[in-house]
């Protein structure tokens, strides 16, 4: 293999991609979304409110509206017990108020109320959830006074516990550390997404940029100076490069907007808006049956990600437990499985990927010949979904030691603790797999990238693979 002849290609790869304006459009734009994505969730729930209603009230239960308070967007109205709902429903106007609510009188066989809100327009699920809420608060409260026991409501409050557990990991010097699983889960699933979509990505670029040359029968020209095998490795290192500044540009780009964003709005304010009050009433009114993998509810999580001030006597804050478990973990190690992981999973995918580019000439007919392809990467995806819920179970486990899934699961296990043995097995599975795979790719690339008219099929992968 000439090197020389291939650094040819790699830098005429590799220019011809960055030169590109959709490469400078997305390499400038996706910046951008991934700091909104940080930002605009909190932004956008801090700035929708409802605007304030007129809540009309007829009470006939006697019971609930003390528990109607108003609040920034909600004012309740006492309509009176004897007022009629009809007449109020034909004209909302004329009653001034924007919702009318009804309580039917006590239900005191089941000790409870009928509730029913009626408006000209649709009510947000903040003023439902609150006004439902409240009306539950007041029935509790019926039933606790019902029993007669006195001070019932504060024996009861006082058997509610809400202990939370506190988790510490034990180094080799015995020193112990704050670790909260919740950081090492979403670690696990960032890095384990963006290798799945780095992978990707870049793997189906050279398959395209394959495909283009050989439908525009460039490749023929470029055939009569360079070999097969140096036109197909010149080419997936030169994406690959391009994989690589890409990267580096969004991270410091990112980073910079990110810390602009603080400048402008302060770090403190932006910091807020996530601990702020209503946010987080909203969002525990969304979670009911809204589980996140693991059976973690929003609530949970939203609880965890904000709790930085109210902190208990003695309780470390919010930050403090993100950083003591950012510190308990090994960056330097993440950094280099990330890239090594990136680098040669890349490359494995990249190789089958061009083998399959060079057998077809239109990317319609590549659908069939790279689903095998993709399921291992699909599944890959899905086993770091989960990996944090079981790092050490069988199948993530094997997961990460089978080098089409490996890349993905292995990095997802990593910020839960893996045996040296276990990381160094599955580091030189995958570079010996890519070694066949980029062989056997060469093979199929040398004598797939010159056919024509023909539509490829496995079989006729197998016989070009067989060929001496």
């Amino acid at each position: 293999m000439n090197f020389k002849k291939m650094w040819i290609v790699i830098q005429r790869e590799y220019l011809n991609k960055v030169k590109k304006k959709s490469f400078l459009l997305i390499t400038f734009l996706a910046p951008v979304f991934f700091a909104a994505i940080c930002i605009l969730p909190s932004v956008i729930m801090m700035g929708a409110k409802e605007e304030a209603k007129q809540v009309g009230v007829i009470d006939r239960s006697g019971i609930v509206l003390p528990y109607l308070t108003d609040n920034d967007v909600t004012h309740f109205v006492d309509l009176g017990a004897d007022a009629s709902a009809e007449d109020i429903k034909a004209d909302f106007s004329a009653a001034g108020v924007d919702i009318l609510l009804t309580i039917s009188e006590l239900d005191t066989e089941n000790r409870t109320v009928q509730a029913d809100c009626y408006s000209e327009k649709p009510m947000g699920m903040d003023t439902g959830s609150m006004i439902e809420s409240r009306i539950n608060d007041a029935v509790e409260a019926y039933r606790i006074d019902s029993y007669g026991i006195e001070n019932l409501e504060e024996i009861m409050s006082s058997v509610k516990s809400n202990v939370k557990l506190h988790t510490y990991t034990i180094d080799e010097a015995g020193k112990e550390t704050i670790s909260e699983s919740g950081i090492y889960m979403a670690l696990s699933l960032i890095l384990g997404m963006a290798l799945y979509m780095f992978i990707a990505l870049f793997s189906g670029m050279v398959m395209s940029s394959v495909i283009e040359e050989k439908s525009s029968r460039v490749v023929e020209v470029l055939m009569s100076s360079v070999k097969s095998t140096e036109l197909m490795f010149g080419k997936i290192i030169g994406v690959a490069l391009v994989a690589l500044t890409q990267f580096v540009l969004w991270i410091l780009l990112t980073l910079m907007l990110l810390g602009v964003a603080m400048g402008i709005m302060g770090k403190d304010k932006l910091m807020g808006m996530m601990g702020d009050e209503s946010t987080t009433e909203m969002v525990q009114q969304m979670s009911p049956g809204m589980n996140m993998p693991g059976d973690m509810d929003l609530e949970s999580a939203l609880a965890a990600a904000t709790d930085t001030t109210a902190v208990a006597a003695g309780e470390p804050s919010g930050m403090e437990v993100i950083m003591s478990t950012l510190g308990n973990i090994d960056l330097g190690l993440i950094l280099f499985a990330f890239l090594f992981f990136f680098v040669f999973g890349y490359l494995l995918y990249a190789s089958m990927f061009a083998a399959i580019g060079s057998a077809v000439e239109n990317e319609g007919e590549a659908t069939q010949l790279q689903l095998p392809v993709t399921i291992p990467l699909m599944l890959a995806f899905f086993i770091a979904l989960y990996a944090f819920k079981a790092p050490d179970s069988s199948i993530v486990f094997w997961g990460s030691m089978i080098p089409f899934t490996s890349p993905i699961a292995m990095l997802a296990r990593i910020p839960f603790g893996v045996p040296t043995w276990q990381l160094v097995l599955s580091m030189v599975i995958l570079v010996l797999t890519f070694l066949v795979c980029a062989w056997g790719s060469a093979k199929i690339y040398k004598v797939g990238i010159l056919m024509y008219g023909k539509k490829s099929t496995f079989k006729d992968l197998w016989k070009w693979l067989n060929q001496r």
